[in-house]
């Protein structure tokens, strides 16, 4: 019902439960599925899985109940660009899939500081001999990974420290547009398909340094 009452929303079928909802996207073909996570047959982690692997024009947002690590990480990990606890409002939710259908992530601000969390905790300590954030291969000092060029690893910690494309062409005093062209050439670099990768890429790799509480 809330759905119906948004602009711009059309809803197309409604699912009860994961095994449904990929039968109906394979038949609606809906440009956004947003998916519950805790249900019976097939749960909404497989059911991304599948959606993505069979229908990947098809984005999936999460609205559930749960917040917690076990949930958010394996429903990224299945292809998730969007994750709200199901407290969001209308505008929030959609704002989440204007996102993901501009090509970026719809995540709520909660989430995003649990993934920024997440990745800031201080990392394991390396092997002798190895550094932190460079589990394929070492690299030379002030070398950068994957080809990325300063300014892309610039962008990519501003992107992980949370801040929008406008606030990081503010920051740069560079046009939006030059941003996204950053934005996309990294992503294509690190093999990030949206922002929650990136930033668990930047701090992987050793480009973004913990916060210390």
């Amino acid at each position: 019902m809330l759905l119906g009452l948004l602009p711009g929303i059309e809803v197309v079928g409604a699912a009860a439960d994961g095994e449904e909802a990929v039968r109906l996207v394979a038949e609606k073909e809906p440009d956004v599925a947003l998916m519950d996570l805790r249900m019976p047959r097939c749960d909404g982690v497989e059911a991304t899985r599948r959606i993505r692997s069979e229908h990947p024009e098809t984005q999936v947002v999460v609205l559930t109940t749960f917040d917690d690590d076990d949930s958010l990480f394996p429903a990224l990990q299945a292809g998730a660009r969007g994750y709200l606890t199901k407290d969001a409002g209308g505008d929030e939710i959609l704002q989440a899939i204007a996102n993901v259908m501009a090509g970026h992530a719809g995540l709520s601000p909660k989430v995003q500081r649990r993934i920024l969390e997440r990745f800031s905790a201080p990392p394991p300590e390396a092997p002798e001999g190895v550094t932190p954030g460079e589990p394929r291969q070492r690299r030379r000092a002030g070398e950068l990974p994957d080809g990325l060029t300063a300014r892309e690893a610039e962008v990519l910690a501003l992107v992980a420290e949370g801040l929008s494309n406008a606030e990081i062409a503010a920051k740069l005093y560079v046009s939006q547009a030059t941003v996204k062209t950053h934005i996309n050439n990294l992503f294509a670099k690190t093999g990030a398909r949206d922002r929650a990768q990136a930033v668990r890429y930047a701090f992987e790799h050793g480009l973004v340094q913990p916060r210390h509480r």
